[in-house]
């Protein structure tokens, strides 16, 4: 399982080959973040610098500069340090990374004060994410301005600063197969703590208790962490859309929505279930998770190459909107309904978002201010929902309070799509079987 080094160093060719001739481009690693005294929050590598190098550290700067003679791809990092290492673990340093990890060459981050100016004069472009991290930012202004101040000796400052991410965000858009599989395994992994959270459900328990099934799941499949932080919505609070207090009783009679996914080798999933706490739908849980199933549906079955960005939303609302008629929690014409969006105050997001390094993954929904075209490789959420807020006074009160969604991710494929998180029951009957044993 991950990503090959083989993989990584074509990703730094793509890349080197899409900036052209007479530029570098710069890219630190995330940095260590402080959680309160003494503790740091657990290290995450920034995306874009695990996708170009899949080296973990902190306190490191990835370089490309075209047309180099002794190498192309250049990665500053620590070094090692025996003391440090006894205390922290192990520290890859200069000397292995160029083996490790298939850069070109490899220097202390400590001389990069002295090493980096000099790559950078000379350059016409410099292609950076500004404004990511501010103090990276104030040092890569510093070696600009040194160069500067040399002007008058024949010292040559870039010209033009070009956002990296323009040519990168859209590489990392489209999943190669390794990646695939990378995510299936993690939905796998999620599909089977959403499972294990549904038979382990009982009135009585607390939100957090089906939180730590899932997140043991997770860990005990290899997954380190949740790739965000996990939704468990008893009742009312399945209609609080980012809710993660987590922190109620589960009721007899409610439903309960859990929205998680694990991260694996720094790739997420994102799978959504509701299910009734006592393992039995009612007759008005069911009329409306039967909506939300059949727009979801629909949705998917939008998801081909050829169609575009918002087909899939299109075809959830639709079958969302015709599902509240049916029911009475709306009246009138479908399409007036429809163009009036007079259904956003029970479905009130999007039908879902690209997925990959992170959860709400990068890449454009638009371009040239139309709908991206769906093309085989991308990976999206399709998501519908309905939440019947428990204030809503509009409607009948067998209604309030019921909150649902459902979620799978979804790879475009050539013939369509493939669903990664179908290892999960989402009909009805399949649910009710699955938790017959709960009572």
């Amino acid at each position: 399982m991950g990503i090959s080094l083989k993989e990584y160093s074509k990703r730094r060719t793509n890349l080197i080959q899409q900036m052209g001739h007479n530029c570098i481009a710069i890219l630190p690693a995330a940095p260590v973040k402080s959680r309160n005294r003494d503790v740091d929050y657990p290290f995450r590598q920034s995306s874009d610098f695990q996708y170009l190098t899949g080296f973990s550290e902190p306190d490191a700067v990835l370089v490309l500069v075209p047309g180099r003679e002794h190498g192309e791809s250049i990665l500053f990092c620590k070094e090692r340090d025996v003391e440090k290492e006894l205390w922290d673990g192990v520290i890859i340093g200069p000397e292995r990374a160029p083996e490790m990890f298939g850069v070109d060459d490899a220097f202390p981050i400590g001389d990069i004060d002295d090493i980096l100016p000099g790559m950078i004069e000379g350059t016409e472009k410099v292609f950076y994410s500004m404004g990511l991290d501010a103090q990276f930012d104030s040092r890569l202004m510093e070696w600009i301005n040194v160069i500067r101040s040399k002007v008058r000796n024949g010292a040559h400052p870039p010209g033009e600063f070009v956002a990296l991410e323009h040519f990168l965000h859209d590489m990392r858009l489209f999943k190669s197969a390794g990646e695939i599989k990378v995510m299936a395994k993690a939905a796998e992994i999620s599909a089977e703590a959403h499972k294990n959270a549904m038979q382990k459900c009982r009135p009585g328990q607390y939100e957090y208790q089906l939180e730590a099934e899932i997140v043991h799941t997770f860990m005990d499949a290899g997954s380190r962490s949740p790739a965000y932080s996990s939704i468990v919505g008893g009742g009312d609070n399945g209609c609080i859309l980012h809710y993660i207090e987590n922190d109620a009783k589960l009721k007899d009679g409610d439903l309960v929505l859990i929205d998680a996914g694990c991260e694996l080798d720094c790739y997420a999933s994102d799978i959504t279930r509701t299910f009734p706490v006592n393992g039995r739908f009612s007759d008005e849980q069911k009329a409306l998770y039967d909506t939300v199933l059949n727009a979801q549906k629909a949705a998917i079955a939008e998801v081909k190459p050829g169609n575009h960005w918002n087909h899939p939303h299109e075809a959830a609302v639709r079958a969302i909107v015709e599902g509240l008629v049916e029911h009475g929690l709306l009246q009138g014409d479908i399409e007036t309904l429809i163009e009036e969006e007079s259904y956003k105050p029970f479905y009130m997001h999007r039908t879902g978002h690209w997925l990959g390094m992170d959860v709400h993954d990068v890449g454009e929904y638009k371009v040239g201010g139309e709908w991206r075209v769906l093309e085989p490789g991308m990976v999206l959420t399709v998501e519908p929902g309905l939440y019947v807020s428990p204030n809503c006074e509009e409607v009948d009160p067998r209604w309030r309070g019921i909150g649902i969604r459902i979620e799978d991710d979804v790879v475009v494929t050539k013939e369509g799509a493939r669903v990664l998180s179908d290892g999960v029951p989402k009909e009805i009957a399949e649910i009710e079987a699955l938790m017959a044993h709960n009572a």
